[in-house]
């Protein structure tokens, strides 16, 4: 019984060795038929396999990614939603004259006031509507008391001339530019100006404090260097309108003309 068992346990082990030894064979055969390109096309396989595979780890870390940032984005689309409520709120008590531009400083001392133009806005919008019209401490910015369409055409031919709307909007606010500026001058230590301006600070600070402009907002003539706002005949035909629907007054100190702005009775 063992013997018969030893020789069926032999037979299966050659039967074994046969099938491995033929597929030895095939494999030589196979070999032989590409003997040139059969070790690179596996490699070129290999190395295609391999990219496959580090692309679809880049996507999966990509959508990893984005999934991960969904949250933050719902945040921002909520505080966005909130900030729009806030800024319609605002339009809708904004004056409908507010230029598209904003007066731009050109020396050092701007950097002491950067939300400026922010209270330029508010300083437009009747006290009734905005508890902001004027500030905890410090000055108040220059008024931006815009004129209307109505006061436009109240205006004889004679005086309005071609004058429009924009462009007499436009020169106010290049007068509350030209008034801040100064103001920041006559208030900036000389450490922080220039010798050259220096010396013109010095005679706004002697202008100010002439008792017809004391606590008012002011430019002079010479600043009436644009862009809105020149000294050609344009610009001294606004400053008649201006100074007929009350936003100036003028006064001469010295060799200098000198604009007030006025807020309308």
């Amino acid at each position: 019984m063992d013997v018969k068992r030893a020789g069926s346990s032999l037979d299966s082990l050659i039967s074994s060795f046969n099938t491995r030894i033929a597929e030895l064979q095939e494999l030589v055969i196979a070999r032989n038929m590409y003997p040139g390109s059969s070790v690179v096309d596996l490699s070129a396989v290999d190395a295609a396999v391999k990219a496959m595979e580090l692309q679809v780890q880049a996507i999966k870390d990509r959508l990893r990614e984005e999934i991960e940032a969904i949250p933050k984005a719902k945040k921002l689309i909520d505080a966005s939603l909130r900030q729009q409520k806030i800024l319609q709120n605002m339009s809708a008590h904004v004056s409908s004259h507010v230029p598209q531009r904003m007066p731009i400083l050109n020396f050092e001392t701007a950097k002491q006031e950067p939300d400026r133009g922010v209270r330029e806005i508010f300083s437009s919008i009747p006290d009734s509507h905005c508890s902001m019209g004027k500030e905890k401490k410090g000055r108040s910015p220059p008024p931006l008391w815009y004129i209307t369409s109505d006061e436009l055409d109240s205006l004889s031919l004679y005086m309005r001339g071609r004058l429009t709307l924009e462009k007499v909007n436009a020169a106010i606010s290049d007068m509350a530019s030209y008034a801040e500026t100064n103001a920041q001058l006559i208030s900036a230590p000389k450490k922080k100006l220039a010798e050259n301006i220096w010396e013109k600070a010095l005679e706004l600070r002697d202008i100010a404090t002439m008792e017809a402009v004391k606590g008012k907002h002011f430019f002079l003539e010479m600043d009436m260097k644009g862009p809105a706002l020149k000294l050609d005949n344009t610009g001294k035909a606004i400053l008649t309108v201006l100074r007929h629907l009350g936003r100036i007054s003028e006064t001469r100190i010295g060799h200098h003309r000198v604009i007030i702005l006025l807020k309308p009775q």
